[in-house]
């Protein structure tokens, strides 16, 4: 008789258990909306509509000239943001920043050449002046002047060209002493030494970094 007892109570909790345990899932299964778990709160979405969206970008892309003419024009910099930067830029190239510089003064090869250049006047600065003065003695309508004014630009010419070809071969030199490893051409850096040499000094760029008469 305690077996049976025991039985109908056994019978009776696992029986309670159940139906507290359909009861449970049947208050979750109507309290949360199909396709959803009470720990995420919203449906899983697929694979491919995941990927999708990843690949999408975050703003579409023009469509057609006129949306692409107002997307550069809004996303262009201000008159401001433009001084500043052409400011900047020009003050490192000044500077001797390589990184703003022309590629052909770019290396220490090319910034030894401009101190060598920079250390001392040259005649060759005179070929702005003398190409003003012969431009006058053209325009100039008095013969006499005319003839000794050619004569003159004439013989400064030749005094240039030939300091020229001596700065350019010992400039050279120099750089080929001083860089060993480097192939450094006569023709490139002879002419290099006299387009930097017949600038103002004022006017040169980069701005010389050694003074007149310092040893290079």
């Amino acid at each position: 008789m305690r077996f049976l007892r025991r039985s109908d109570e056994s019978t009776g909790t696992a029986a309670d258990t159940t139906e507290g345990a359909d009861a449970g899932a049947t208050a979750e299964d109507v309290s949360l909306p199909k396709g959803q778990t009470a720990g995420k709160g919203r449906a899983t979405p697929k694979r491919r509509d995941a990927q999708s969206a990843a690949r999408r970008p975050a703003t579409p892309a023009p469509r057609t000239r006129k949306e692409a003419s107002a997307y550069a024009k809004a996303n262009r910099p201000t008159k401001d943001a433009r001084r500043a930067a052409a400011a900047e830029r020009r003050a490192r190239m000044d500077a001797g920043d390589d990184r703003y510089l022309l590629p052909r003064d770019r290396g220490p090869v090319r910034a030894y050449i401009r101190d060598v250049i920079d250390s001392r006047p040259h005649l060759v600065g005179m070929f702005m002046p003398l190409a003003i003065l012969v431009l006058i003695a053209v325009v100039l309508p008095v013969p006499a002047i005319q003839q000794y004014l050619s004569l003159f630009c004439l013989l400064a010419l030749v005094v240039m060209i030939g300091e020229g070809v001596i700065l350019a071969l010992t400039t050279t030199r120099k750089a080929r002493a001083k860089f060993p490893g480097e192939h450094i051409g006569a023709l490139g850096t002879g002419w290099y030494c006299f387009t930097r040499a017949s600038q103002v000094r004022k006017l040169r760029v980069p701005k010389p970094r050694v003074q007149r008469g310092a040893t290079v």
